[in-house]
């Protein structure tokens, strides 16, 4: 008696993980090293100035806040480039899930709470149309495999 063949793992989770990886990787990099350089690209010069605090020891503070988000974006980054060559379907379908939740959430926090910041209101509907687009290629990948499942 020979078990049911075990269904193969998709690369296209391979292939979203590695896009989402990259992203997360470089985006971290970019908040340790240059977070000045991207809320004044961002936000333009003066606002730049009132992100980045008015006084010494509010600018080690934010310096230091934004070091550590960069860090822990950069470790996600890394986290999703070892999650790319898990095989298992059903963690694969598990994850998925949950990275579209993530998104999702982040997407409800910024509409929320971050269009109420005055110096950030006017930047919340890209971010939250960045959130939506990330979470949009998890449910394409459900979508997909759902599809090979039951075909």
């Amino acid at each position: 008696m020979s078990s049911p063949p075990s269904p193969s793992p998709s690369s296209a989770f391979s292939v979203i993980c590695l896009l989402h990886a990259a992203i997360a990787i470089a985006c971290g990099a970019s908040m340790m090293f240059y977070m000045s350089d991207l809320y004044t690209l961002g936000h333009g010069v003066e606002t730049a100035q009132k992100l980045l605090g008015s006084t010494p020891h509010d600018q080690l503070l934010i310096r230091t806040s934004d070091s550590f988000s960069g860090l822990l974006l950069f470790a996600i980054g890394f986290l999703l480039l070892m999650v790319s060559f898990v095989r298992d379907r059903e963690f694969q379908s598990f994850f998925a899930k949950g990275c579209t939740l993530l998104h999702v959430f982040m997407g409800l926090w910024r509409c929320y709470f971050e269009r109420r910041v005055e110096d950030l209101a006017w930047d919340w509907l890209r971010q939250t149309v960045g959130d939506v687009v990330l979470a949009l290629s998890w449910v394409f990948f459900l979508v997909y495999s759902w599809r090979e499942k039951y075909d």
